[in-house]
């Protein structure tokens, strides 16, 4: 068993010898010489319900291809075992298949053709399956974006995209790769998280939600801080169920995530630019346009940039309740992005100026993180209170016990 890497478990992993890998490819190199792989992968593409008559007869092939292929395996369960791998590298998503079918998976990180983790309830383990070169990667990246309308090559060596179940999908090839193929899939949830939910994993204490679910109703406008896979989208979601059905909601998101049960919401998603480099239509420019839509709450997946001057503008002109995230490790510093990120909008403002729209815009800041353990937990609630000279004041009204590990209530 190869040692394990810090904050990562270690599973015991087959290594692919040499001679296996050398074994793959003659397979491989067979079937698209003596198939029409190519053109059965474009049919199915186009046509998915096809997709198993297509490559119906695809293992028998291999099966057959195996019996004049030098060092195949003899046994039953180990042939039937490659057979099966290399049908998913040919017609599936080769070493990840089984993870993307897999519920309790919830990302799929593939560092290279050899190095795979998956996230499980939170805990980060290296997997147990390889493909067998780069080329495979780049199949399984070509076969996930292609049907999605993108494409991704020398001249576009990076792709994010959505998948149509909602999971996010996030690719990078050489050259910017160094290594290989890079494939990042935040697989999205097949059951909507509820307060409920959150109170049950030790995510949030009773009290606390209680307090935000009140937060909501009476229109606070609520920032969302945390880092990446803190959970704070899925937080966002469950905040945003408690807003009143006779409101009508507009959400804005880079990839569509979030999933309100209200019927009055409209949901706006950005669009990055077309092969042509035209097209893009951002987070911004959705953030104005839905200004003229009628919203009395707009909710934002997350601010990243200039779209952050006018949610804050949005926030203080009549659509008090609205939400949004923003990358920070602390309140406190949620407050100091939120300047950096106004600036982006190329705005000459003074610092001042900016402290005072944050100031009226922002009621509430959550912090939500990811612990040691993998566990998700709000650490802390705290409430904007004015502000001293160009100071933004603030009082946290819950925060985690660093002794106790218990998110407690300050008055």
């Amino acid at each position: 068993m190869a040692s394990a890497e810090p904050g990562v478990q270690e599973q015991s992993r087959r290594i692919m010898e040499p001679a296996e890998a050398l074994m793959r490819r003659e397979i491989h190199r067979r079937l698209f010489e003596e198939m029409d792989i190519k053109n059965m992968e474009k049919d199915a593409f186009t046509h998915p319900e096809k997709k198993s008559r297509l490559f119906g007869g695809l293992r028998e092939k291999i099966r057959i291809i195996l019996d004049t292929v030098e060092g195949a395996p003899q046994e039953k369960e180990q042939r039937e075992e490659l057979v099966e791998d290399v049908f998913n590298e040919v017609a599936g998503y080769g070493a990840i298949e089984e993870y993307l079918k897999d519920p309790s998976v919830t990302e799929v990180m593939v560092n290279s053709y050899d190095r795979i983790y998956v996230e499980k309830k939170g805990r980060i383990t290296r997997a147990v399956n390889n493909f067998t070169d780069d080329s495979m990667v780049l199949r399984a990246i070509e076969r996930i974006v292609l049907p999605l309308g993108r494409r991704i090559d020398e001249s576009m060596p990076y792709v994010d995209a959505r998948l149509p179940d909602g999971s996010r999908v996030n690719a990078v090839i050489a050259p910017l790769a160094l290594d290989g193929p890079v494939l990042t899939i935040r697989k999205f949830p097949g059951k909507k998280l509820q307060i409920e939910d959150l109170i049950g994993f030790g995510s949030i204490t009773r009290e606390a939600a209680d307090y935000l679910r009140q937060a909501v109703v009476d229109r606070k406008n609520i920032l969302i801080s945390g880092g990446t896979g803190s959970g704070k989208t899925t937080l966002l979601n469950v905040l945003s169920s408690f807003i009143p059905g006779d409101e009508r909601i507009i959400t804005i998101e880079d990839s569509a995530e979030l999933r309100l049960p209200q019927e009055h919401v409209v949901r706006l998603e950005a669009r990055p630019p077309n092969i042509e480099g035209r097209g893009a239509v951002t987070i911004r420019d959705l953030v104005r346009n839905s200004l003229r839509m009628r919203p009395d709450r707009i909710v934002v997946g997350e601010c990243r940039g200039g779209e952050t001057l006018d949610m804050l503008q949005a926030m203080n002109t009549g659509h008090e309740g609205s939400m949004t995230t923003v990358h920070a490790n602390s309140p406190r510093d949620a407050l100091s992005r939120l300047d950096v990120l106004v600036l982006m909008a190329g705005t000459e403002l003074p610092l001042r100026a900016i402290r005072e729209q944050i100031r009226s815009a922002i009621d509430i800041i959550i912090q939500q993180s990811r612990m040691k353990d993998g566990r998700r937990r709000v650490t802390a609630i705290a409430e904007i209170t004015g502000m001293e000279g160009e100071i933004i004041l603030s009082h946290n009204v819950f925060e985690l016990e660093p002794k106790t590990g218990v998110l407690g209530k300050y008055l």
